[in-house]
């Protein structure tokens, strides 16, 4: 399936992974892109030095395009932006910040930006920076975005900008691939999707909550990582929505996540401020270093477990590349039914 989104990537298929924490991984960023798709790592939890390796690791995993994700808003994006730039990455994806600085340095050497918006104000803005296409995030989604779905979101920004909109939240399958382009997308971003799958790094008990999971058992939240975002509805996710961080909890993740990410505390305080002042910073920290927590064994009920309302149409854990034959295959089939049900 060729769309202007497959022609401006040099991919097979229009269908991306979205960069999540601690999911989009090296193996199944390499997993994506060697299927036809877009892999994109997502480079929040890591150091300058560490990124360098983890590069040359998806290059030795695939020769196929792939992209580096990067959250403006967090400590060590512009470095861990700057490395991937050194590295000519072939595309950088940035969200929650200003990129003109990045869509310059990336073009210089023929690469591709995407800017990821939740807003038709910010997606102008990007288009005027000069990004190559934006991913729309609509509420359905587990990531930050705002209020609008994607019903309504993709569309509206459609009619307002020219570059390739590629869209996400509340897709997973063939059917809605093809709604998105009737929308005016030129593919789509899962996220959930590719989360619940044989290549995902998280743990099998965190698989089997998605693939269990009802679309009524996800909900949004402010409280939990300082921006709005989707959650699986469980204890620990509730706790943090409505309590307070503790101080205690705050520095000790700060502390840990300041070796992770080898920063300053002087960057991690930037960074909440740049928010909405210190106490998320602390949930920020608090959120980072929980969701290393998707890898390990143990009571799901007691971690945070990002998941989109998607999951209520997922039941099972397959590959990349069946995910990805299975989406494009049913999405030409809903078009060609589509042609023959509609008569002029």
């Amino acid at each position: 399936m060729r769309t202007r989104m497959t022609e401006l990537f040099g991919i097979q298929h229009p269908i991306m992974l979205a960069g999540m924490a601690f999911v989009s991984l090296p193996k199944i960023v390499a997993a994506v892109s060697n299927a036809g798709g877009l892999g994109m790592f997502n480079s929040a939890a890591n150091s300058p030095d560490q990124m360098k390796d983890i590069i040359k690791e998806i290059k030795s995993l695939t020769d196929k395009p792939f992209g580096i994700n990067v959250t403006l808003l967090f400590p060590n994006a512009r470095e861990n932006a700057e490395v991937a730039i050194e590295e000519k990455v072939p595309i950088l994806n940035y969200a929650l910040g200003k990129g003109d600085w990045l869509i310059k340095a990336v073009h210089e050497y023929g690469g591709k930006v995407i800017s990821t918006v939740a807003t038709e104000r910010h997606a102008r803005r990007a288009e005027l920076d000069g990004a190559d296409a934006l991913a729309v995030t609509g509420l359905e989604a587990a990531a930050h975005g705002g209020e609008p779905t994607s019903l309504v979101l993709i569309p509206l920004i459609a009619s307002q900008v020219k570059i390739p909109i590629i869209a996400a939240g509340g897709f997973c399958d063939g059917r809605g691939l093809a709604a998105a382009l009737a929308l005016g997308a030129e593919g789509i971003s899962m996220g959930t999707r590719f989360m619940l799958t044989q290549e995902s790094p998280v743990h099998l008990t965190v698989k089997e909550v998605g693939v269990k999971a009802t679309a009524e058992d996800t909900f949004r939240s402010d409280k939990i990582d300082g921006l709005p975002g989707r959650y699986w509805r469980n204890k620990a996710a509730l706790e943090r929505a409505e309590g307070k961080v503790s101080l205690t909890h705050a520095m000790s993740s700060g502390w840990r996540i300041k070796k992770m990410l080898d920063v300053p505390f002087f960057k991690l305080f930037q960074s909440g401020l740049k928010q909405r002042g210190i106490q998320d910073l602390a949930r920020q920290a608090v959120s980072i270093d929980s969701l290393k927590a998707l890898h390990e064994p143990g009571d799901v009920n007691e971690i945070v477990v990002p998941l989109g309302q998607v999951a209520g149409r997922i039941s099972d854990i397959p590959t990349c590349q069946d995910i990805i034959e299975l989406t494009v295959a049913e999405a030409e089939w809903v078009i060609k039914r589509l042609r023959e049900k509609v008569t002029s």
